[in-house]
């Protein structure tokens, strides 16, 4: 389900795909990484760093925006046969993710316009998707959850922002919604995958990591107090541990069953790595517990030497394609 589906039919058989249509929409998660992992590194103070991968976030998510479009105008049965897969998501929640990351560069009405862009593509997408589950599913199935909080995370941001206050309401239902989801994805999740998945079963742990950040941006709104803000304390601080619980387990499986290779759905793993980060150094604000934040940069740190391992694997990977089909290179 989650394989490259860049072999998927073209609509004219007798010409090769145009570069566009190579793309697989699992590389959104490249943008979702480089994104989150920006925005951890703005949370620490290091604003040149965050500043480089801002860019590259962006600049990857124009490219995939521009595949995105071209597919849908030149191959759209190519196009229907990628939205009804999990990976399709990924174009809501990188879109979230870098609308997040502008919105606390101070860009509050890019940020609009890139939820109003997440939000209108999310409701086709999770359709499509939903049609097509199953059972055994491996960790992209929590996109449904990821993609959806990913709306709560941006709109919680902009309200907090002042800039239309009214959107933690939606916030509020994308964060129930989105854990709804991921309790459906999770009786859905085939469990072997923490031994053997490529990459994306760190979704499982990560669709919990922005499940937690979600729920600081509620937590910090300042119209809910009393039992309301305790509630989403408490929220707060249960998806954590939970998220990190997933993070022990699925790090010793890594450690007790290496997969080094490189795959495109590594990059779905640095994403809940580099999400994890940041719902820990988010719940240390919201929570106003000290002792998470020097937790969340250890494991912000680890995300930022998982980016690099992953962008190095990439360049490697590529330069081996390159070398065996000069004619042929393909992303991913």
């Amino acid at each position: 389900m989650v394989h490259m589906i860049a072999t998927a039919p073209s609509g004219d058989t007798h010409a090769p795909p145009g570069w566009w249509a190579r793309l697989p929409p699992a590389a959104g998660s490249a943008v979702m990484a480089t994104g989150i992992v920006s925005v951890g590194l703005h949370l620490v103070g290091r604003p040149v760093l965050s500043g480089i991968l801002l860019v590259v976030a962006a600049a990857g998510w124009a490219l995939l925006a521009t595949a995105f479009a071209l597919t849908f105008l030149r191959d759209r049965k190519r196009w229907a046969a990628n939205a009804d897969t999990p990976p399709a998501l990924t174009a809501v929640a990188a879109t979230a993710v870098l609308g997040t990351r502008l919105s606390l560069l101070g860009w509050q009405g890019v940020a609009a316009a890139l939820l109003a862009v997440a939000a209108a593509a999310w409701p086709g997408l999770l359709a499509a998707v939903l049609r097509h589950w199953h059972h055994h599913m491996p960790g992209a199935a929590f996109l449904v959850c990821v993609a959806t909080e990913g709306l709560a995370v941006l709109s919680g941001t902009l309200a907090l922002a002042h800039h239309g206050t009214w959107l933690i309401w939606p916030s509020l239902v994308a964060f129930v919604l989105g854990i709804g989801l991921y309790v459906a994805a999770l009786t859905r999740f085939d469990l072997r995958q923490v031994t053997t998945g490529p990459g994306d079963h760190w979704i499982a742990g990560g669709a919990l990591a922005i499940c937690a950040l979600a729920a600081t941006k509620l937590t910090g709104w300042p119209s809910w107090t009393g039992a309301a803000h305790t509630a989403l304390r408490t929220t707060t601080l249960v998806l954590l541990a939970l998220d990190l619980a997933w993070y022990l387990v699925l790090f010793t499986a890594e450690i007790r069953h290496p997969r080094l290779h490189y795959n495109i759905r590594r990059w779905a793993t640095v994403f809940p790595l580099g999400m994890t980060a940041v719902a820990t150094l988010s719940t240390s604000t919201a929570a106003h517990i000290a002792w998470l934040r020097p937790l969340g940069q250890a494991l912000l740190w680890i995300a930022v030497a998982a980016w690099l391992l992953t962008a190095a694997l990439l360049v490697a990977d590529t330069a081996r394609r390159r070398e065996a089909s000069p004619g042929n290179a393909s992303v991913g």
